[in-house]
């Protein structure tokens, strides 16, 4: 019985519809491996630094799965996609090409001749750093028949151990999808010495119909995803194949016992990712991680690196000094306590951006601006934003301002005092390149609180950042 490759392309599509911060593409990652999908698809690399520790993090967590990772159409991607996901336990490159006419002339601006040429070059030089290579033959549906097929020959003349047929219109019905991939076999005969998978669109709701109709033909992988997105479903197709993948003679390597739970979780990260504003991120939950006055410096180290944070040696023993005279008064401490103690223990820096004044303009029937001014080096800076709520315009507008752009990885609020007049305390976390920043803000404001805190984090970034 053949085993059929389920590939998830969560991820790699989440930026259509959603939006998934470094911690939970890691953890939606871990429970697709722990599914038991064969292939987990990655965004490509469009910010070097950032992109690139975000793929060796995720390859570093995948026990089984294979890693798949786009390359460009360029001379200098397949290296550098190499680097990122070479110490995955099974990495694959994957060169995408256009093959209809329309996506070679308006999405590549490229001829037939050139297209297939850059394809070729690209297979080549990915083959010559990984041994699987995938080449996705996007909307060959719509493909001129002849050019498809010579176009999948070179390809895996030139190495592709995978071919993918990409049927990006979504118009086909299964019968037809189905002798579509029959007549492909007949023109490459080529293609039954590799791995062939199909990415179907789901623009007809046809997409896992389309799918299994193609295993009958010879398809061993097919692209999916566990959450849902335009294309077929890994659950749909983990249990048709379950139930019936002995009319095709195929199985699947799904635990189908974890299946429904699992889809639970992922679909409860993916959902937060769908609903929360970019620029605020939900509340984090606690972790359920808690700590004691008997616990060393060694354990409230790895908690903190648990939370994401990267501590110098000077700056541990500070926030383990910081930890002592807090868990002397309590009997446990929990991780978004130590979060507020690193916030302002650790890595205390000069302030390089200062906070002059702000004017916040809100209302139930008008959206929230925010008038921002700052001094960097004594020269004034200011900045103006809409957002959604306070907090989120003035943080826009900060942006706007510094002209840079981080993950806001969590935002907490609580009291510090009780009352009218009670004080706010707010810690944000910002993530740049894969480490967390964190900073706190103390004020009967919360607004005032937020930008402080903000501010606190950014300082820290931009004060490591010239020191490298």
């Amino acid at each position: 019985m053949n085993t059929i490759k389920l590939s998830d392309v969560t991820m790699k599509q989440a930026a259509d519809g959603f939006s998934l911060s470094f911690k939970e593409k890691i953890e939606l990652a871990k429970l697709l491996d722990k599914l038991g999908v064969s292939i987990i698809e990655l965004e490509g690399i469009q910010n070097a630094r950032i992109d690139s520790l975000r793929i060796k993090s995720i390859a570093a967590a995948v026990a089984n799965s294979i890693v798949a990772v786009p390359v460009q159409l360029t001379a200098e991607s397949p290296a550098q996609v190499w680097a990122a996901v070479q110490h995955a336990k099974a990495p694959r490159l994957q060169v995408c090409g256009a093959v209809s006419a329309v996506q070679m002339e308006y999405l590549y601006h490229k001829k037939p001749d050139a297209m297939q040429a850059a394809i070729t070059a690209t297979i080549s030089a990915c083959k010559a750093f990984c041994a699987d290579v995938e080449f996705l033959a996007d909307d060959a549906t719509r493909a001129d028949p002849a050019f498809l097929a010579n176009t999948v020959k070179a390809a895996i003349a030139a190495g592709a151990t995978t071919v993918t047929i990409c049927d990006t219109a979504g118009s086909m019905m299964p019968a037809e999808f189905a002798q579509f991939i029959k007549g492909l076999y007949e023109a490459v005969p080529e293609m039954k010495t590799v791995n062939v998978g199909v990415s179907c669109c789901n623009t007809l709701s046809l997409a896992d119909a389309c799918a299994i109709a193609s295993v009958a033909e010879g398809v061993t992988e097919l692209k999916a995803a566990a959450y849902p997105i335009d294309t077929a479903s890994i659950a749909n197709l983990a249990k048709l194949l379950s139930a019936r993948g002995d009319t095709f003679h195929a199985n699947s390597s799904i635990q189908m016992t974890q299946l429904s739970r699992i889809m639970d979780r992922v679909c409860q990260i993916c959902q937060a990712g769908k609903t929360k504003n970019p620029a605020i991120p939900a509340v984090q939950a606690d972790t359920g991680i808690y700590l004691t006055s008997h616990d060393d410096i060694a354990a409230v180290t790895k908690v903190a690196e648990q939370l994401g944070y990267d501590l110098s040696e000077d700056d541990s023993i500070k926030v383990y000094e910081a930890f002592k005279r807090i868990a002397a008064k309590k009997e446990q401490v929990s991780s978004k306590e130590l979060d507020a103690i690193i916030a302002s223990a650790a890595l205390q820096v000069p302030p390089t951006y200062k906070l002059d004044t702000f004017v916040i303009t809100s209302g139930n029937t008008i959206s929230s601006t925010a008038h921002i001014k700052l001094t960097k080096n004594d020269q004034p800076m200011e900045g103006v934003s809409i957002g959604d709520g306070p907090i989120d315009a003035a943080f826009v507008a900060i942006e706007s301002i510094t002209g840079c752009h981080y993950e806001l990885d969590d935002f907490q609020l609580q009291s510090v005092t009780e009352g009218r007049e009670a004080m706010g305390q707010t810690v944000v976390k910002l993530r740049s390149g894969g480490k967390v920043y964190s900073g706190k803000g103390i004020s009967t404001d919360i607004v005032a609180a937020g930008i402080h805190a903000y501010l606190s984090a950014l300082n820290k970034i931009v004060y490591e950042e010239e020191e490298v």
